[in-house]
């Protein structure tokens, strides 16, 4: 028999997905109509409900997609295609992150220009984007590394630069802090109604030098230049931020060296910023974990600032969130690069009897103890340093501070542990409570002194307890305060919370500590020495004051170089440093401008700012991408970001909805700092008033990851996986890599990401060839729930296929092409059928439910195959069911069932409620709460015919001979009788 000509193949759905794509782009399908600006609609834009659909966008990889990266793009689209039936005016955009070291890397490595590769990259990438038949908008993608892109993201660097934050300011919505433009600072100092603090104190702005006022503006700008301790990896050439270190010490992308190193770094000030990017997360729709990890960042905590003295009164201020037990404080701690190490080592040999090797490594003296201790913890990562399960180790100073509640002298090390990031760079150790301090006090054998007791059953003080010495562990319970007293303070049996506030107060009365907030989050490192990046928009006067250029002079373009590398001497050394590639761009470095005081010689800024830049506003730029003259329209925003709860006059600060994007999906691995970063930008846009919105994305959604089996040989390397062959059969099944043909070698399975090092990734446009891109996206939607991360499972993507060549088989006949539905009322139970599906469908696609909503259309779909026709009414409800899963295939047959226009902005089916209630349900007959028989009654039975039926029954005879006491009644589902 002769392969039907129209049967639905790979090569036919290639065709028809082919032609749909093209159709859609000729005629602009989805490009979304905005209420102002080059692309304004207002009369479509305004009369419908707005909806914006975003996903975190891709950085254009060489290697291309593979079948990993759509699962969120799939579902963003079948989500947006669903509200668009709906009448929705939706926006759904891609762009490219395309700025960043692996470009950079491989121009270093081939000599090609990083913009040429990236180009490359996204070609490939819109091509497989757009085989998947993806509804974006086309007009508004975007690229980080277009000039007129990071125009504006210079523009807002440009806002930061020239703001800073008035913790005094009244916000809207009542509460205090907030960003305001720096040129209203300068004129309060300068007409006296402010006035100069710090150094500056006592002085008048007009006394200060342009240098001594540059370095004061410094001190409140949102972003500045500092010395700052980091991540330096010299054979890159640039600082890594933490998350860019592997827990070895050395980089993620090249396997460097990492060291700790001081360097002139840009820097954003995100702290002022931290309670309100924690209180906020309130008013986002997030998952519950993505809010926790964003907490645990900012890592907000309370206690006091204490003051230690060291021998010669230098002033050792540590943050501690448990000031009740400074009696138990029996050492300190300080971060090796602490600035005061330098003058409190020892220079002589003197340390308790027996200590020496312990406390200081067996160096002859303190001073070389600590500095070969700090060059070895200057080539470790912050990660690694704060490994749970590293040992821990130190060394003594030689020297002792002084505890301000009791006089005691404590002995002052230096540990890795301690991050000088962190609170003050040093802390007071409390070995009783605390199990790092504990762990470290038996190491270097340090007393240790107990002031928290557990309590018996009256709250006091456990009677006979031995202490934590004798249990050999710290007691980090509630309890009671014990051997914590001097002359002017007992805490002793207080509880912890009373102790805490009777020593802050006791400690400020003393003038030696203070209560005190502190948080976990840094100011944000904004600086890399790279080529690939958007140049800052700053340049230095003679004085090295940094200016931020004005609107007219941006963008500021990447000037061309002949070496991408950036350059250093000695790239295994700690102490070499960087001289970043566009520091060798001479004429464009030194250059002459006017900003305002006459033509002046300037210096460029040489370094880059970091990807992260142009991933913090991209959501905006898709709102209007064609405007040259601001980086969003004010009405654009409003319409597409505005809060869903202002009033027509404008939107309040402090309204329950901040506003943002309506649907943000992304992998949980961006889920903090790029979700942070993004945050602290929009709220500074917020505050300088160039946005309605207080939150970038209203509602945030974290998919799961398609993971894939990756194969190991015997020398643990990677094999690929498409080359192993199975043998055996289940638990006896293992695993063969034969690729000379000679058997082979068995190799061992491992779980794990889908990717090219793994060599187990999937490119789609295997799919697409072998089963279509419609396929691949329902086998994708229905895998699992979207939040989960599922296995990839090639063979399994043949039922998906099937499903949609059984609706093509539903209304087209595969030998003549010819549509076969009938045009008759539907049967009782398919009508049923249908509106059961609709309800449930529409319930699924709300919610991202698309496994389930799947499901569901293969179940009516299935039910429809074994119809003698199929009504027309039930084969256009299909597709149009199916239109958001599956556009292509829906497209041609709601062409071929006669439609001329798109399927895309046809009406969703409704459901008709009165045909969702079934017209028998089983009721479940119950004597004494056991079940003893089922009934099949009317769905609209009343509670007496439902009583009648159930005493009739002789089941319920036979047990209530002696008569009834009671029968519970719940129609049309329950029946209990109780007899007597």
């Amino acid at each position: 028999m002769n392969e039907p000509l129209h049967r639905y193949t790979a090569e036919l759905a290639g065709q028809i997905e082919t032609a749909w794509q093209d159709r859609w782009e000729a005629e602009g399908t989805f490009q979304a109509p905005n209420p102002a600006g080059p692309w304004a609609e207002p009369d479509k834009a305004q009369g419908r409900e707005k909806l914006l659909v975003l996903d975190m966008f891709p950085y254009p990889s060489g290697s291309g997609l593979h079948v990993g990266h759509p699962l969120g793009y799939i579902a963003t689209d079948v989500f947006s295609r669903y509200n668009r039936m709906l009448g929705k005016n939706v926006l759904h955009a891609m762009g490219y992150d395309a700025f960043g070291l692996p470009a950079e890397q491989y121009a270093i490595e081939t000599g090609t220009h990083p913009r040429v590769t990236t180009e490359a990259n996204i070609v490939t990438y819109k091509r497989q984007l757009r085989r998947l038949g993806l509804d974006h908008d086309d007009r508004r993608s975007i690229k980080t590394i277009d000039p007129g892109y990071y125009k504006w993201t210079q523009w807002i660097f440009t806002q930061i630069f020239n703001a800073w934050y008035d913790p005094e300011a009244v916000r809207a919505d009542g509460g205090l802090g907030k960003a305001r433009p720096i040129s209203e600072l300068v004129d309060e100092l300068a007409n006296g109604s402010r006035e100069l603090v710090g150094d500056f104190a006592g002085r008048q702005w007009s006394e200060l030098s342009n240098k001594e006022q540059g370095d004061y503006l410094d001190g409140f700008r949102l972003t500045y230049a500092d010395e700052a301790p980091v991540n330096w990896a010299p054979g890159l050439g640039t600082v890594l931020a933490n998350e860019e270190v592997t827990n070895e010490g050395r980089s993620e992308r090249g396997n460097f060296p990492v060291f700790k190193a001081n360097l002139r770094q840009w820097k954003m000030r995100i702290t002022v910023y931290a309670d309100r990017l924690a209180e906020d997360l309130d008013r986002v729709e997030w998952p519950e974990n993505i809010k926790a990890l964003q907490r645990n960042w900012i890592g907000k905590s309370h206690g006091a600032r204490v003051h230690f003295t060291g021998p010669n009164g230098e002033d050792l201020e540590v943050f501690t969130t448990r000031p009740d037990t400074l009696f138990g404080a029996s050492f300190m701690v300080l971060a090796p690069e602490h600035p005061l190490v330098a003058s409190l080592v020892g220079e002589g040999t003197s340390w308790p009897e027996g200590t020496r090797d312990a406390w200081t490594g067996g160096a002859a003296t303190p001073k070389q103890a600590v500095e070969d201790y700090q060059r070895e913890a200057g080539r470790k990562s912050d990660v690694e340093r704060q490994m749970d399960d590293k040992t821990k180790t130190g060394v003594f100073t030689g020297t002792w501070a002084t505890n301000p509640v009791n006089g005691a002298k404590v002995p002052v090390f230096i540990a890795d542990y301690v991050l000088m990031g962190y609170g003050t760079g040093a802390i007071m150790a409390v070995p009783s409570g605390d199990d790092r301090d504990f762990e470290f006090a038996q190491a270097f054998d340090i007393d240790i002194i107990d002031v928290i007791s557990p309590v018996d059953g009256d709250g006091k003080a456990q009677a006979g307890w031995e202490g934590t010495v004798a249990d050999g562990k710290a007691f980090t319970g509630e309890g009671v305060l014990v051997n914590s007293a001097n002359d002017s303070l007992d805490l002793n049996g207080m509880s912890v919370t009373e102790s805490k506030q009777a020593m802050i107060a006791w400690l400020e009365q003393q003038g030696t500590g203070t209560g005190a907030v502190n948080y976990r989050m840094r100011d944000w490192l904004f600086s890399r020495q790279r080529y690939w990046g958007e140049p800052f928009p700053v340049v230095y006067d003679a004085d090295g004051v940094p200016h931020a250029l004005p609107e007219s002079m941006l963008p500021l373009e990447l000037p061309e170089v002949d070496d991408y590398s950036p350059r250093t001497f000695a790239p295994d050394d700690r102490d070499s440093r960087p001289e970043a590639p566009l520091a060798r761009a001479t004429e464009w470095v030194n250059v002459t401008l006017d900003l305002g005081d006459g033509p002046q010689q300037y210096r460029r800024e040489t370094n880059t700012m970091p990807q992260w830049a142009g991933s913090c506003w991209y959501y905006l730029r898709y709102l209007d991408p064609a405007n040259d003259q601001a980086f969003v329209d004010p009405a654009v925003e409003q319409y597409w970001m505005g809060k869903h709860d202002q009033a027509a006059a404008g939107a309040v600060s402090g309204s329950k909805d901040p506003g943002g994007v309506d649907l943000y999906v992304g992998g949980a691995e961006h889920a903090v700092l790029h979700l942070l970063y993004a945050r602290f930008w929009h709220k500074v846009l917020f505050d300088l008033g160039h946005v309605s919105s207080e939150e970038p994305f209203r509602k945030y959604f974290a998919q799961g990851m398609i993971q894939a089996y990756a194969y190991t040989d015997g020398r643990e390397v990677y094999v690929p996986a498409a080359e192993i062959e199975e043998r055996g059969e289940g638990k006896d099944t293992t695993y063969w890599y034969d690729p000379n043909g000679d058997g082979g070698e068995q190799v061992t399975r491992r779980a794990g990401k889908m990717g090219k090092s793994l060599k187990n990734a999937v490119s789609p446009d295997e799919m697409y060839e072998a089963y279509g891109a419609d396929t691949l996206r329902v086998y994708e939607m229905s895998m699992g729930p979207l939040d989960l991360s599922r296995p990839w499972e090639t063979r399994a993507v043949v039922g998906s296929q099937r499903f949609l060549q059984r609706l093509w088989r539903n209304i087209v006949d595969e030998q003549t092409g010819e549509v076969v539905v009938v045009d008759q009322p539907l049967d009782p139970q398919t009508e049923k059928a249908m509106h059961k599906t609709i309800d449930a469908v529409r319930k699924d696609y709300a919610t991202l439910g698309f496994n389930t909503g799947i499901a569901r259309l293969i179940e009516f779909n299935n039910a429809l195959t074994k119809l003698d026709a199929v009504p027309r009414e039930a084969a256009e409800a299909l597709v149009l069911m199916t239109a958001p899963v599956a556009p292509h295939i829906a497209e041609e047959l709601w062409k071929r069932l006669g439609h001329g226009e798109t399927i895309a902005y046809a009406p969703f089916p409704v459901a008709d409620q009165s045909k969702l209630v079934d017209d028998q349900v089983t009721c479940v007959l119950q004597i004494k709460g056991k079940v003893r028989a089922t009934l099949e009654v009317s769905a609209g039975i009343t509670e007496d015919e439902l009583k009648a039926l159930a005493l009739a029954h002789p089941k319920v005879v036979a047990a209530t001979e002696n008569g009834v006491r009671t029968v519970i009644v719940r129609a049309p589902k329950l029946v209990n009788v109780v007899p007597a």
